[in-house]
């Protein structure tokens, strides 16, 4: 076998692996052989071959790398989007000696605690974040 019909088998075999994996990382890498296949069409040495299909593959990585660091969300974002019940409103008709009071949610029964800064208070509640099996209310 040549050394461009090789890059090739390279670049597909990390093609095919990254579709296992789903990350986008071993796809980096895959550009990198084929630009070393395409400079081993173009008759370089093995030598060049290895340097450019290195070259390309990690300037890929570190340019995606770089992408993904710049596209991820802020915590709260995050934190909203896996929990679809942030943002909505609850019922709180007593509070306890601890601070906590038993509200119902979606059918469910919830404990709940109040934000740090305000008193607990009966009334409209907003759920402000869920920490394990608690919700956060602040006072609406």
């Amino acid at each position: 076998m040549n050394n461009p019909t090789i890059w090739w088998l390279v670049a597909g075999a990390l093609v095919a692996l990254e579709l296992t994996t789903g990350t986008f990382y071993l796809l980096m890498l895959a550009l990198g052989a084929a630009a070393g296949a395409v400079v081993a069409h173009a008759g370089a040495g093995f030598t060049v071959q290895v340097v450019v299909a290195a070259a390309v593959g990690g300037l890929a990585v570190v340019v995606w790398n770089a992408y993904r660091q710049r596209q991820t969300e802020p915590p709260a974002a995050r934190e909203t989007a896996q929990h679809l019940d942030v943002g909505e409103t609850v019922q709180v008709d007593a509070w306890d000696a601890q601070g906590l009071a038993q509200v119902k949610h979606r059918g469910a029964n919830w404990t709940a605690v109040n934000t740090p800064p305000s008193k607990p208070s009966p009334g409209l509640h907003r759920i402000q974040a869920i920490q394990g099996n608690r919700l956060v209310l602040e006072k609406i």
